[in-house]
């Protein structure tokens, strides 16, 4: 307990706010680690699925499809459950955080793919043939043509998927990864004597914290958005 929180009655709503501060910041901490690697690994998979979806030969084409039918299709939960318990038969054993950074990247993926496959697809199919009438090479069109305009559209949907990566990341908790949600769980059954039996005001705390860091986070993607924005160009 901090000096700080000596100024709030005892048993009272702030101050148990304040009591358990620290220890939900920590847990905050670790939510955006595991939503950052989560984001990036779906950024890399999502944009190579939607290459192959897009420009890829037949084989590639059906394996990317299949990929983000399968994943859309199964809950999210699963998908960690598989690799945190699964894996182990194969002898391959990951700690909660990796196995939920995995899962959840893995998940990302498959929803970041249809995102970049509409602003691929939203780019006026004239600009490749006038880049491979130029000389380019299809990768080289892809790369320096397409790409650069895709990747400012798809950023209005590529937004709503961090937003919301970063509150599915509260299902990590399931698998003792010590996230935000998890560290709320921890403390809430830890209480003890007049602040025993607090579960409601706990999660209350944890919600309001989610809420705050998802308005931050919405008004800066925002802002973003309004920068990068290519005027007269939207997503069909």
């Amino acid at each position: 307990m901090t000096p700080l929180c000596q100024i709030f009655a005892d048993g009272s709503f702030l101050r148990l706010a304040c009591d358990i501060a620290p220890q939900l910041l920590q847990g905050l901490g670790t939510t955006f680690q595991l939503t950052i690697f989560a984001i990036g690994l779906g950024l890399g998979g999502g944009l190579l699925l939607a290459l192959g979806r897009v420009y890829g030969n037949k084989p590639i084409y059906w394996l990317s499809t299949a990929y983000v039918q399968f994943i859309r299709g199964t809950p999210v939960l699963v998908q960690i459950f598989l690799i945190y318990y699964g894996l182990p038969v194969f002898e391959i054993r990951l700690d909660p955080l990796t196995a939920a950074i995995i899962g959840l990247g893995l998940n990302s993926a498959a929803y970041q793919a249809e995102y970049f496959r509409g602003a691929i697809q939203s780019i006026s199919r004239g600009q490749m043939l006038a880049a491979r009438a130029l000389g380019m090479t299809q990768f080289q069109a892809i790369w320096y043509v397409i790409l650069p305009q895709a990747l400012r559209l798809v950023i209005p949907p590529w937004s709503n998927e961090l937003i919301y990566t970063l509150k599915y990341s509260s299902v990590a908790y399931l698998v003792a990864a010590p996230e935000l949600m998890y560290t709320g769980k921890i403390i809430a059954s830890s209480l003890r004597g007049p602040g025993a039996f607090r579960h409601f005001e706990v999660f209350l705390i944890v919600a309001f914290i989610y809420l705050v860091v998802v308005l931050v986070l919405s008004k800066t993607l925002d802002l973003v958005e309004r920068r990068l924005k290519i005027p007269g160009l939207e997503m069909r």
